[in-house]
């Protein structure tokens, strides 16, 4: 099995931005950790840009995609459009509580389109994730 993370503007910070709600762990030394714990071939794509993310979604060699927007959930048109446009399933994934958070954050754009939302759990949530693909 194929999966592939995808991360959105500003997580290429995690670890050191906003420790209090994303924690201090870097997504890359999180990848090397998750990449121990599954028997499923993950790979690792982060972009500021929204139509970077808009051409990695519309790569069709996985069976999965993991998708942290980021800002891009609550303003992307475009994201959404290109996740009803694919076959591949995508699971939204969010380290925070969006809808415990700013008012502007609670509305994603992208769930409708989405198998699903793993929202509030932390780096566990790309974990869960996983196994939802792995027990599909």
């Amino acid at each position: 099995m194929k999966l592939a993370i995808i991360n959105g503007p500003n997580l290429n910070l995690l670890g050191s931005r906003e420790p209090s709600i994303y924690g201090t762990e870097s997504f890359d030394d999180f990848f090397k950790r998750l990449c121990t714990q599954f028997d499923v071939q993950l790979s690792y794509f982060q972009s500021n840009i929204e139509g970077e993310l808009i051409n990695e979604l519309q790569k069709s060699d996985f069976d999965g995609f993991i998708l942290n927007a980021g800002g891009y959930t609550h303003t992307s048109v475009a994201l959404r459009d290109c996740i009803a446009a694919i076959s591949v399933p995508v699971v939204e994934v969010h380290i925070s509580n969006i809808h415990a958070r700013e008012t502007f954050r609670h509305e994603s754009l992208l769930s409708p389109v989405c198998v699903g939302s793993i929202i509030g759990l932390g780096m566990d949530g790309y974990a869960l994730a996983i196994r939802f693909f792995i027990n599909k």
